[in-house]
């Protein structure tokens, strides 16, 4: 009789352990990473982008302000100058915080820009090229920015990139305004290979983890654990409670 008693309460026994200790799995699986706030080369590329952009467009708008054929294009030049000083103030400060160094000259490149808007042999050329030049810069570095705001785990360096994301848009759209920009000419949308590549590897990875080469746990073949032990357990208890 005593251990007709005892058989019934260690099967239960045994059954609440195994629910209790499938139940708890998921728990263990999905446990949250620590989140790093160290600075990135995306972080790092964004700090160097948005300087060197306003050290060669705060003189470029300066000179179209100044030089402008037509009367929208001096106006904005000496829009996209004035909002490039608050700009730079904002990198220069968010650098200091952090303790990057940035560059204090525009690159080759940017030079022979700013060149080739003072050699211009009138002002109608003038604006061409100051259009031409600025949006065609403005298009490059925007989509840096949107993925640096999209995937930054630094506070200052994400509320720089909103910042720059509005006065790179704003910038866009007003030298679109002109009607000198020449559509057909602007680079064609680029997408980072090193965010392809991660894609591919998490795709890649939960490929794998359904066929059975994860090392983590499914959350199909929890429940499915959960529910046969259940079943076994309720057949366990009937048959030893069942009338002889």
């Amino acid at each position: 009789m005593l251990s007709r008693r005892l058989t019934p309460m260690r099967a239960v026994a045994v059954l609440v352990g195994l629910v209790t200790a499938v139940i708890g799995l998921p728990a263990v699986a999905v446990a949250a990473p620590a989140v790093p706030t160290q600075l990135g080369a995306a972080d790092l590329t964004l700090l160097n982008g948005v300087r060197l952009a306003g050290l060669w467009e705060m003189p470029a708008g300066q000179m179209a302000a100044a030089r402008g054929n037509k009367a929208r294009v001096r106006e904005i030049g000496a829009k996209i100058a004035q909002e490039h000083v608050k700009l730079d103030q904002d990198v220069v400060d968010a650098a200091n915080k952090l303790g990057v160094p940035l560059p204090s000259e525009p690159t080759p490149e940017q030079k022979g820009w700013l060149k080739e808007m003072r050699g211009a042999s009138s002002n109608q050329e003038f604006d061409q090229i100051f259009v031409s030049r600025l949006r065609a810069a403005h298009g490059k570095i925007f989509p840096i920015i949107g993925a640096v705001r999209a995937s930054t785990r630094n506070d200052i360096i994400r509320q720089l990139a909103e910042e720059a994301t509005t006065v790179v848009m704003g910038h866009m759209t007003m030298l679109e305004s002109t009607g000198l920009v020449r559509y057909g000419e602007l680079a064609p949308a680029a997408l980072p290979e090193q965010d392809l590549a991660a894609s591919g590897s998490l795709r890649q990875a939960a490929r794998s983890q359904v066929a059975g080469g994860g090392t983590g746990f499914s959350p199909t073949v929890v429940w499915v654990v959960l529910i046969a032990a259940v079943v076994s357990g309720t057949a366990l208890t009937y048959r030893v409670f069942r009338p002889r």
